[in-house]
């Protein structure tokens, strides 16, 4: 499978795509910190830069056969100004169409964020798939979460999956599971145990060494008892330990910009995952800290096992467990630039700009078993 990707990031497509044997032809980003990513790890694939000028004569984008790419959600975000298709950043949307209609491939994924199904009522979202439809392709789209491939974030995303010829079926067989259909979901207690299972091949094929539960899926912990005003080492990263004797606690997700108000949530329950990661957020993990009741973040600090209060501390996530909480290999982001390895800000921001992996990776799959199973 040979794909072209548009407004690439820090290419979570060819990082799912690579173990599948598929072929990367062409990037395309214009910012420049993500642009750098993309170059350290794949300098030989070209980035073409503003995708709207891509024709089939560019370097790599003719015979391709799938077309990914994620456009601006600021246009549709419920958090921003939801001008939808009258921002030009949403007008990418239409954009990326027309790249559809210049290369021809025969698949297309496209992600947004859950605020384009709204976006205009509801209208900027049907010109899409309408303008789809003109083209020839068939589509079905569908709300995924991460937290339910195998990473410890709640991240909602709505992808499209377009099939050329009008197969809207083959399309909506990548996305929808037979068993997906009976009717029956589970419980939502019950599904919450869940949310850190991994995929087929697990996350530890990625290399995450010994930060993975059981299952093989990573899930973020805090260490019991951790002073992170008096204890003179590093703060303690997200990570599993089964097998010393460390007395660990669930995580308890916290936004350092909601202290103020505890938590960002009523009730944050151990063993929940992550907020989503965004460019703007300041997610935090909170660990008890029972010396160290004045940076408490908690009003009524909650009780230990024993029923005692403790205080909570709070640190902000780093990098790293940023990478882990989208499915990247560890320092994927740590690269040169300008002249010194990147700073924490920009890594952030493309970080949390990005699709989640093993999210792109479960499509790529779908689609390899749908393209293998199609009627001849």
């Amino acid at each position: 499978m040979r794909y072209g990707s548009v407004c690439s990031g820090i290419e979570a497509a060819t990082v799912a795509w690579e173990p599948l044997g598929w072929e990367c032809s062409f990037v395309s980003e214009i910012e420049a910190f993500p642009s750098a990513v993309l170059a350290h790890h794949w300098p030989d694939i070209p980035n073409h830069g503003d995708f709207t000028t891509i024709t089939e004569a560019s370097d790599g984008a003719s015979g391709i056969d799938l077309l990914v790419g994620g456009t601006p959600c600021q246009a549709f975000s419920i958090a921003g100004l939801r001008k939808g298709l009258d921002d030009d950043r949403g007008n990418l949307a239409l954009e990326y169409c027309r790249l559809a209609e210049r290369l021809g491939p025969s698949w297309l994924v496209w992600e947004n964020v859950p605020g384009v199904l709204s976006s205009n009522e509801g209208r900027d979202f049907g010109a899409f798939l309408g303008a789809l439809e003109e083209l020839g392709y068939g589509w079905a789209y569908r709300t995924l979460d991460a937290q339910h491939f195998g990473v410890a974030q709640r991240r909602r995303r709505v992808f499209v999956v377009g099939c050329a010829d009008g197969q809207w079926q083959r399309a909506a067989a990548v996305l929808f599971e037979r068993e997906s259909m009976s009717g029956h979901p589970p419980p939502s207690r019950e599904a919450r145990a869940d949310v850190a299972g991994a995929i087929a091949d697990g996350t530890g094929e990625r290399g995450y060494r010994n930060d993975l539960d059981t299952s093989g899926a990573f899930v973020p912990t805090m260490l019991d008892g951790y002073n992170m005003l008096t204890e003179r080492h590093t703060a303690p990263s997200l990570s599993v330990d089964v097998h010393h004797n460390r007395q660990i606690l669930g995580p308890i997700p916290v936004d350092l910009a909601q202290v103020t108000s505890a938590s960002n949530r009523s009730n944050p329950v151990p063993g929940d995952p992550s907020y989503t990661l965004a460019s703007t957020s300041r997610p935090a993990v909170a660990y008890n800290a029972r010396q160290d009741p004045v940076h408490s973040i908690h009003s009524t600090p909650p009780l230990d096992t024993d029923g005692q209060s403790v205080a909570v501390g709070a640190r902000r996530l780093t990098p790293v467990e940023w990478e882990r909480l989208q499915g990247f290999p560890d320092d994927h982001t740590l690269v040169p630039y300008r002249g010194k390895l990147a700073k924490d800000g920009p890594r952030y921001r493309a970080i949390g700009n990005s699709m989640a992996v093993p999210v792109m990776r479960w499509l790529g799959e779908r689609i390899v078993f749908t393209a293998r199973t199609a009627p001849s």
